[in-house]
C-alpha cells in the first residue's frame, strides 16, 4: 500500500535545567515520508530535485552532506536485528533549497507499529551522529518506553559530550510527539516535538513557507540566536571536541 506524504505542523520546545536556565518553543514544519517511494506528492513536494519544498537523499543517512538515503538506514536497522517492511522519514524539508535539520528520525514501521527510530542529529558545526533505538525484544515503541543512549556528539558549545540521552516516542496515526530527555551530573536539557499528522497539500507548503521563510535557515538563525542569550546569561563556552568515529550508537 503507498504512503501518501504527510505534513506535520510541529512545535518543538527545549527547556535547559542546571545553574543557568533556558526555554523557547518555536513552530516548526515537518514532512513525514515514505523514503523509499517515487510518489512524490504535491505539486510544490520534490523528492532529489529542486521545488518549493523537497527532500533529498544526500541530505540524510550517512555524513552530513554525503547522505545515502534509505539504503543506509536499511542497514543500519538490519544491522541492529530489525528488519521492518516499511520505513519513513520525518524530518524538515528543504525551503527554496535551504536546509539545515538539528535531528531527523528513521521510523522503522511493522505491521503499523513502530518498532525502532534512528535520531539522525546534526550539528552548525558540520557534524553528524545518529542513535539507533529500540526495545530489547524488538517489539512495539510505545509513548510510556523510556529508551537510553550515551550521548556522544557535541551538540552545543554550552554544554559538556557527558551524560545520557532518554528518548520517548509516541506515533498515532492522528500525532507524532517525540521527547528527548539529557542529564549529566550537573546539568540538562528537555526537548521535545510534537505535532498533528495531516496530508501534504500546495496550501500546507506555501503557508508554511510564508510563515516561516527559508526553513532550515531560519532553524540555524535561532539556534545561533539562543547560543547568544546563553552567552550573555554566562554560560560557559566549550570547544568542539574531535567527533566519534562512528556514525551511529
Amino acid at each position: 500500500m503507498s504512503f501518501a506524504p504527510e505534513y506535520v505542523a510541529g512545535t518543538t520546545t527545549h527547556a535547559r535545567r542546571g545553574a543557568i536556565q533556558n526555554r523557547f518553543s518555536y513552530n516548526v514544519d515537518f514532512v513525514l515520508i515514505d523514503p523509499e517511494a517515487n510518489e512524490t506528492g504535491p505539486r510544490l513536494f520534490s523528492r532529489n530535485a529542486r521545488n518549493l519544498a523537497a527532500v533529498h537523499d544526500i541530505d540524510h543517512g550517512g555524513l552530513l552532506g554525503q547522505g545515502r538515503g534509505a539504503a543506509w538506514a536499511r542497514g543500519v536497522f538490519a544491522s541492529h536485528g530489525i528488519i521492518a517492511p516499511s520505513l519513513r522519514l520525518l524530518t524538515q524539508p528543504r525551503f527554496a533549497g535551504f536546509t539545515f535539520n538539528p535531528v531527523s528520525f528513521w521510523l522503522a514501521m511493522k505491521d503499523g507499529a513502530l518498532v525502532g527510530v534512528i535520531s539522525e542529529v546534526s550539528t552548525p558545526f558540520g557534524d553528524r551522529h545518529s542513535y539507533i533505538s529500540h526495545l530489547p525484544d524488538f517489539g512495539q515503541i510505545n509513548k510510556i518506553d523510556r529508551l537510553a543512549a550515551t550521548k556522544l556528539l557535541h551538540v552545543s558549545p554550552f554544554q559538556d559530550v557527558a551524560g545520557d540521552y532518554a528518548f520517548r516516542f509516541d506515533v498515532t496515526p492522528a500525532q507524532i510527539t517525540i521527547q528527548i530527555l539529557h542529564t549529566n551530573a550537573a546539568e540538562g536539557v528537555f526537548a521535545a516535538l510534537e505535532g498533528p499528522r495531516t496530508p501534504l497539500t500546495n496550501r500546507a507548503i506555501i503557508r508554511a513557507a510564508l510563515r516561516r521563510p527559508f526553513g532550515g535557515l531560519r532553524t540555524l538563525a535561532l539556534i545561533y540566536w539562543q547560543a547568544l542569550k546563553l552567552r550573555l546569561k554566562g554560560a560557559k563556552y566549550r570547544n568542539r571536541p574531535t567527533p566519534p568515529k562512528t556514525e551511529v550508537s
